[in-house]
């Protein structure tokens, strides 16, 4: 009997929250079933956060999530965040996907602020909206639960991008550090492309990086983040396919 997987195509990128929302509409999902998930992570403010809704990016309808928090200033640890993955009421696969993913962040934020792991204190990436984007998409990817999960090359490009650090360059340090054995090449665009969120989960997913695996495809989305790339095909497209 063939089993599903999931085929992931990234022309402009992937984000955290193009991960959760076009992972949801493969998986089918209602907004009510969503935030149902949401509330397993057992974190009040992230109570009633976030829909996926139709989108359009120069008139090419997709879908993307539209997320709603309170601004904080936390610095969390990983053991911090390794203890709300813990305690929350996701099953247990989803809790080792989010921990790895977690953990492979923390890995490179280690090496980029030269310190141990235990000392890394994570800004944007410790932020509500990351714990949000890691623990959902994982609680919908072990739900799917795909034979292969096939990932195209990644697109990254040259420029500026703003963060708690001051100005940095593209691709952030922390993506960078997250490269090593992952296919990339260059794309008509200026910032971020990729986010430390993003490739993390990848990796902890166990993506293949490459062609189109031979398949067929059951179903497909096409999930968009909050960026417009003037000169890129907007948008990251999920398919469900047997093989």
């Amino acid at each position: 009997m063939k089993r599903q997987s999931i085929v992931l195509r990234t022309p402009s990128g992937i984000s955290g929250d193009m991960l959760l929302t076009g992972l949801a509409r493969l998986a089918g999902i209602s907004n009510a079933e969503l935030s149902a998930m949401v509330d397993s992570i057992g974190v009040e403010a992230l109570h009633d956060c976030v829909t996926i809704e139709p989108h359009h990016v120069n008139w090419i309808t997709g879908f993307q999530a539209r997320i709603t928090l309170p601004h904080e200033h936390h610095h969390r640890t990983p053991k911090t965040i390794y203890d709300i993955i813990e305690r929350s009421g996701l099953t247990d696969a989803a809790k080792s996907l989010a921990t790895k993913a977690f953990a492979i962040l923390a890995e490179a934020e280690a090496t980029v602020h030269g310190c141990s792991v235990d000392e890394v204190h994570f800004h944007e990436v410790g932020a509500l909206d990351s714990i949000l984007d890691t623990c959902v998409a994982a609680a919908l990817f072990t739900q799917i639960d795909p034979a292969e999960f096939h990932c195209s090359p990644l697109p990254m490009c040259d420029g500026i991008i703003r963060c708690e650090h001051g100005l940095l360059s593209s691709p952030p340090p922390a993506v960078q550090e997250m490269l090593n054995g992952v296919p990339v090449y260059g794309a008509d665009a200026s910032g971020e492309t990729v986010t430390p969120t993003a490739l993390a989960f990848l990796k902890a997913a166990g993506a293949r990086f490459g062609k189109w695996p031979q398949c067929e495809v059951v179903t497909s989305a096409r999930a968009y983040g909050g960026k417009v790339f003037e000169n890129l095909p907007n948008g990251a497209n999920f398919f469900l396919v047997t093989m």
